[in-house]
């Protein structure tokens, strides 16, 4: 991947720039920069790979939170392919209230979905393409014999084709 290290500052005439280091990372995802400036603002960014749906601050600033030491991590999640079809097998009735959330393995918790109600059912017509990886589901499901909630999880494969069935 190619990285870059651009310097900042606020002059007369408005802010400049300027680019201090650019180049490939290793093979093991580093490079090393030396940087001598005083009185200046740095920024590192990498360029983003192909087929990349998820990435964490593509530009990061020294002397920020994701400045630790003078490393800075970078998160990128591929693309794969989903489907999520919905299905209340053990209906009983009109009464009947699932709802759910998810996560990446990387992410927080989404908002719970709007309630499903009654004797749902849905298969989705079309895959949607987000990133690949663990997709945790959290939901909950009340019925007239009670209330009972459960975690699972699905992994998504780059470029993959993934039909996730959420039945309860």
């Amino acid at each position: 991947m190619e990285y870059f290290v651009v310097s900042s500052r606020t002059a007369a005439n408005g802010e400049k720039y300027r680019t201090e280091a650019h180049g490939t990372l290793d093979g093991n995802g580093e490079a090393v920069v030396e940087l001598r400036q005083k009185n200046r603002t740095y920024s590192v960014r990498v360029v983003e790979p192909a087929n990349t749906c998820y990435n964490k601050q593509i530009t990061q600033y020294f002397d920020s939170k994701y400045d630790v030491n003078g490393t800075f991590t970078f998160e990128f999640a591929e693309c794969g392919n989903f489907k999520l079809n919905i299905h209340n097998l053990n209906c009983e009735g009109s009464t009947d209230i699932m709802k759910f959330r998810n996560r990446y393995s990387y992410t927080e918790w989404q908002s719970w979905s709007t309630n499903r109600i009654g004797c749902y059912d849905l298969n989705s017509v079309d895959f949607v393409t987000i990133q690949s990886g663990w997709r945790i589901y959290e939901y909950t499901v009340t019925r007239s014999s009670g209330t009972t909630s459960f975690i699972d999880s699905v992994y998504i494969p780059e470029n993959g084709n993934v039909i996730y069935n959420l039945n309860y």
